[in-house]
């Protein structure tokens, strides 16, 4: 007989998916949970805090080889009280113990992380991330591990208190204190640092692996775009952003059947991708998608921009309107098997017409590339096809359309990846405003339509009470908003506006935007806390100022504050944006190239960009819109109200409508005088 299953564990009632990927195990699992922290401190056991996500191929390895063997877990239930943490949910935790871990080992963290904490004040003594379950590579196994934590902790324990006392001190040294704003030094030196490490062969950063680095690119183009106003383009900026993202949508790192991008490159040649799909790099790429096809106008852009949009309606939307968060990386327990192919499985689909184009084109005329089968990427453009095999351009195109029509329709009847279904408000808010420009920049309203479902959403079951939950999953909603949510929806609410006028989402901006000065700002050095002022007090409170996998949450929140105080006149936004950029002083200074969001702020503070109001008939609107929105102008922003919309708050109030349509411009805090003539905005630089 087949023994029974093992009992659920605590994880069994948690709302994450990645929580209860554990709930089976063999292990007694606690979540994060003021019971566990009284259990550790009743049993004087060290905590063992396990954090990781749903989507991380790395901690399904460790799960296997660890969490799920009896005497691995019976050695951890003996030692340690278990805590499992999903870091999507509780980015407060991740970055805390990720920045001890990085203090502790000198070396990066990532996930799975696994920290070991004193049991009353929660101070990490050891850290690591995976460990195998027989020593390889230089790493202990996670048996001799836990053996020899849990000794050091029965024996030294003046040395673990030591210990505590020094990280805590450079936990507090970390912490930015206010400066003086910084003047465009930074923006050249930064400019400096991306060339140095462009890749001109490939295209990005750096080395394997390689990542998006959105908040890079997305500065160098609106970069370029001030210094070709000026007169003075530069044109190294905009090849670096072309490169950059010609080679990732040529690249295995796109995923060229069913659209949207995998998480990062394992190679220079965004060829191999780490197949996980990640919502806020899709997100992200959206909107610089749109950008680039304004800027540089190749088809490809634009292809690709549609292509993630789809997938994320099409993969990632739930019936309620909220987007989902990732896709895994492993299907059948292996790594990217959902997505690559063998040559005969791809010819039993082909007409050999199509085997020949579709080979051609996506590499299967040369060795495979992943593991004895093919990741398919798309670095011989179809001319080059059409010259190689003498087919009429036309003929090519239609031979490659059948052939990924029949290629995706057999993926989709494979296994898929699991999906975590969390909707996450900061993740979400990244989405909503990468479909809203889609649908402005491509003339898609079944984007705009799908953005306004996922605010909806937000509005119905992520805010309560006047309070912005982060988390939910099956429509039930929880956790107390971060510094990232509140800024990311801000910003996705004015992207909004920019795409269609509703009166009720300006006014939930201003709400958010009170939120944070009232319960996020440092009222004492500036800049915004990542927590807010009554969220479960935590060894450390950070205030974190560079870009990660999502933009700082302080730089968008600098870079909104600027634009809704400009709008409004409201001094106090202007004052807590300005503060930001005061306490980023010292790391925009140092380390330029790894705060581009920051930057952003910066270049938006030191020349203020131009907001565009027209007030016009609904009828006469798009007209206008269409005129200031049509080239790339990333320092303009451009609100189109109607002629009736009454009640408007702040400095647009005066912004009253005339006989026909008006437009009032606006830099920072001087205004124009409006213009009534369609003709005389033409040729204006934003």
């Amino acid at each position: 007989m087949r023994a029974p299953p093992p009992p659920a564990n605590r994880l069994a009632a948690t709302a994450s998916p990645y929580l209860r990927q554990h709930a089976d195990n063999p292990v007694d699992w606690w979540p994060w949970c003021a019971a566990a922290l009284a259990e550790a401190r009743a049993r004087d056991r060290p905590i063992l805090l396990s954090i990781g996500y749903s989507a991380c191929h790395w901690c399904h390895v460790m799960a296997h080889e660890s969490f799920e063997d009896a005497a691995t877990a019976a050695l951890m239930n003996r030692l340690f009280v278990n805590i499992k943490v999903d870091r999507e949910e509780r980015p407060d935790l991740d970055r805390i113990y990720q920045t001890a871990h990085q203090l502790l080992s000198s070396r990066g963290g990532g996930w799975p992380l696994t920290v070991f904490l004193t049991p009353i004040e929660l101070e990490p003594f050891f850290c690591g991330t995976y460990f195998p379950r027989e020593p390889r590579h230089g790493l202990p196994s996670f048996r001799e591990v836990l053996e020899g934590v849990a000794r050091v902790y029965r024996d030294q324990r003046e040395a673990i208190a030591e210990q505590g006392r020094g990280l805590m001190a450079a936990l507090e040294d970390l912490a930015p204190r206010a400066g003086v704003i910084p003047d465009g030094a930074p923006l050249e030196a930064a400019r400096r640092q991306f060339a140095a490490s462009f890749d001109a062969e490939r295209g990005g950063f750096g080395r394997a692996p390689k990542f998006p680095r959105v908040p890079d690119l997305e500065w160098l183009l609106r970069h370029w775009a001030k210094t070709n106003a000026a007169g003075q383009p530069d044109t190294k900026a905009l090849a670096m952003v072309a490169s950059t993202l010609e080679g990732m949508i040529a690249g295995g790192i796109h995923d060229q059947l069913g659209g949207g991008f995998y998480r990062y490159s394992v190679d220079d040649d965004w060829m191999i991708p780490h197949f996980e799909k990640m919502l806020y790099d899709n997100a992200q790429l959206l909107a610089l998608c749109c950008d680039a096809w304004q800027a540089i106008g190749e088809p490809y852009l634009r292809d690709a921009a549609e292509a993630t949009a789809d997938w994320a309606i099409g993969e990632m939307q739930a019936e309620a309107g909220g987007y989902y968060s990732a896709l895994d990386a492993d299907s059948e327990g292996q790594e990217g098997r959902y997505y690559v192919w063998t040559r005969e499985a791809v010819q039993a689909l082909l007409t050999p017409e199509e085997m020949l184009v579709f080979a051609a084109r996506y590499g299967l005329d040369r060795p495979a590339n992943f593991e004895g089968r093919w990741h398919l990427h798309a670095r011989v453009a179809p001319g080059e096809v059409v010259g190689r095999l003498g087919l009429a351009p036309a003929q090519v195109e239609d031979l490659l359309a059948r052939a990924r029509g029949k290629l995706l329709a057999a993926r989709r009847a494979r296994v898929p990846p699991a999906r975590d279904e969390k909707v996450l408000t900061a993740w979400n808010a990244l989405m909503i405003r990468g479909m809203a420009r889609a649908a402005r920049v491509l003339g898609r309203p079944d984007y705009l339509a799908s953005a306004e479902r996922a605010l909806a959403f937000i509005r119905a079951t992520l805010w309560r009470d006047g309070r912005l939950l982060a988390s939910a999953i099956d429509d039930t909603a929880h956790l107390p908003a971060y510094l990232d949510d509140h800024a990311m929806l801000i910003e996705a609410l004015l992207e909004l506006l920019q795409a269609r006028w509703r009166s009720e989402d300006l006014a939930f901006a201003i709400e958010l935007a009170e939120i944070l000065l009232a319960r996020f700002e440092d009222q004492e050095e500036g800049g915004f806390f990542f927590t807010a002022s009554d969220h479960e007090a935590l060894i450390h409170r950070p205030k974190p100022l560079a870009d990660d996998a999502l933009p700082a949450g302080n730089a968008v929140a600098a870079r909104v504050l600027q634009r809704l105080g400009h709008l409004l006149g409201e001094p106090r936004y202007l004052a807590a944006a300005a503060g930001v950029l005061a306490v980023a002083d010292e790391a925009l200074r140092r380390v330029p190239y790894a705060h581009a969001s920051l930057l952003m702020a910066l270049d938006e503070y030191l020349e203020p960009g131009e907001t565009a109001v027209v007030r016009a008939p609904s009828t006469e609107l798009p007209r206008w819109l269409a005129e200031l929105q049509r080239p790339y102008q990333p320092r303009r922003w451009v609100l189109g109200i109607p002629a009736d919309a009454g009640d408007l708050p702040g400095n647009l109030a005066a912004m009253v409508p005339g006989e026909g349509a008006r437009a009032y411009l606006c830099r920072g805090t001087r205004c124009e005088a409006p213009i009534e003539d369609l003709a005389r905005l033409r040729g204006r630089g934003g």
